[in-house]
């Protein structure tokens, strides 16, 4: 570890470094979990809008980890996912009726987790 500030205590020095790694572990899981690198904007705010929402979302799963007795944030976004996904299959099953259409639950259900819209035959 070095550094250019000769005034600057040892201590200060291996703080730093411990908090350099953390903003470079911060911007990894902004990247690998939450999208950073998926957002295709140019406009300064749409940069600045989709930069702070990643963030965001890094310092929320990390709460939500300490919290959720999950391991990692891939197990977090599964928990989630499966969650909604039963949430949207109860929506389509009406109520008090014993026969489940699977087909349209086949149709539906997979399309929840899409980035891109589902295109439809013409």
């Amino acid at each position: 570890m070095l550094s250019t500030d000769l005034e600057l205590g040892w201590e200060n020095v291996i703080e730093y470094y411990h908090l350099r790694f953390q903003i470079e572990f911060n911007f990894r899981d902004a990247k690998q979990h939450w999208g950073l690198e998926d957002f295709m904007v140019i406009k300064e705010q749409s940069v600045h809008n989709a930069a702070n929402l990643s963030l965001w979302m890094v310092n929320l799963s990390q709460v939500m980890l300490t919290t959720s007795g999950e391991e990692s944030t891939l197990d977090l976004k599964a928990r989630h996912h499966a969650i909604r996904y039963a949430q949207e299959v109860l929506k389509i099953l009406p109520e008090n009726v014993k026969p489940i259409n699977i087909e349209q639950l086949f149709t539906e259900i997979p399309v929840l987790g899409r980035i891109h819209e589902r295109k439809m035959a013409a």
